[in-house]
Parts: C-alpha cells; sequence; structure tokens
C-alpha cells in the first residue's frame, strides 16, 4: 500500500495461473501490506453474485464527462469525500441520487465495485481484511487486529512441514525481548 493508495504494485496471489502471473518480491521494513483474506466452507471457488454493489472506489486514472446532473452531483460528492477510498452508497447523502449516479459513473469505469461473492447454495464465504506494517524489528497488526477463531474452521489442506508448522505457531505481531544480562555481557567484553 502507499499513501491514499490501497491497491500497491505488489500482490500475493492465492493460486497462480497462467493468466495470472505476479513479479516475486521481499518484504522489507517500512512496507504497509494490506491482506484480503477469504475463507468460504465450499470447494474455495467464489463467484460473482447478482445481489447489488453497494460498495465501491474511485478510479483515478479515468476521465470522463457525465452527462446526467444527478450522476454529475453524485461524483462531486465522491471526490470531495471519498477521493481514494473505498465507501458504500449508505454514506451519500442523497441515497436516491446515488443509485441514478453510481450506474452512469461505472458504466464509464469512473468507479470501481466491490462485488458480493458467494458459492453454491448453503455454502457461506467470509472476507477478513487487515493492515499490516513491517517495522525494523517486528511486524505489527494496525487495523483489523481481531483474531479469528480457526477452531470454527476445518479444512481437507494442512501443513506436513515440522519447522512451517513450528513457525505458524509463533506469534508473529510480538517484538523479541532483548535479553538485558546477554547485551550487558556483549559490551563489557568489546
Amino acid at each position: 500500500m502507499k499513501r491514499h493508495i490501497i491497491d500497491g504494485n505488489d500482490c500475493i496471489i492465492n493460486r497462480a495461473s497462467p493468466a495470472n502471473q505476479v513479479a516475486e518480491f521481499q518484504f522489507a521494513a517500512g512496507d504497509v501490506i494490506g491482506l484480503d483474506i477469504f475463507v468460504s466452507t465450499g470447494e474455495g471457488k467464489p463467484r460473482e453474485d447478482d445481489s447489488r454493489c453497494t460498495v465501491f472506489k474511485r478510479e483515478l486514472e479515468q476521465v470522463y464527462n457525465l452527462k446526467m446532473k444527478s450522476a454529475r452531483a453524485f461524483f462531486v460528492e465522491v471526490n470531495k469525500r471519498f477521493p481514494t477510498l473505498p465507501f458504500s452508497l449508505r454514506s451519500m447523502t442523497d441515497q436516491v441520487a446515488a443509485k441514478v449516479g453510481v450506474r452512469e459513473c461505472t458504466n464509464h469505469d469512473l468507479l470501481v465495485p466491490y462485488p458480493v461473492l458467494t458459492e453454491r447454495q448453503g455454502e457461506y464465504v467470509a472476507h477478513f481484511k487487515a493492515t499490516v506494517v513491517v517495522q525494523p524489528r517486528s511486524t505489527a497488526v494496525i487495523c483489523g487486529n481481531t483474531p479469528i477463531d480457526t477452531s470454527r474452521f476445518t479444512s481437507e489442506h494442512s501443513v506436513v512441514d515440522a519447522d512451517m508448522v513450528a513457525l505458524l505457531a509463533k506469534d508473529l505481531w510480538k517484538k523479541p525481548k532483548k535479553n538485558a544480562a546477554a547485551t550487558t555481557a556483549a559490551t563489557t567484553t568489546q
């Protein structure tokens, strides 16, 4: 992530395919990462639902002169109140005009919709988000730090490597404490 931009250049994808390839990168101190985690009770292949989308984000690179007066008023409010971050149609002052304006804005790619994802009938899809900061000696969750109860989820896949299981069992969000005695001993011997 960058300042005022929630979709950065680097990303980690769940499953690489010939159509979806990303470049490898390494985490460095000062990086801010937005994690989107999808959990499903089904096959793990969510698809877009026909339900009406109500969450949108402004596409900054697109420019178009809207024709309808209500669409222009809606777009001016979006640019003033939500220039770069996602917003819900509920947060608009005139929701009727917003429903009209959002259609013209999405038709001309001025807004990016966040679609509703579903699986088969009777299956559930959950979406967890978190913002993580990589610091010089640790990592910190600055948003979305609600712990996920993993005992509620089961999967046919599991990690079998013992070293990886030990690494996953560690608490990654706490700084390792310095040993005061070892630091004192190291400074006296120099």
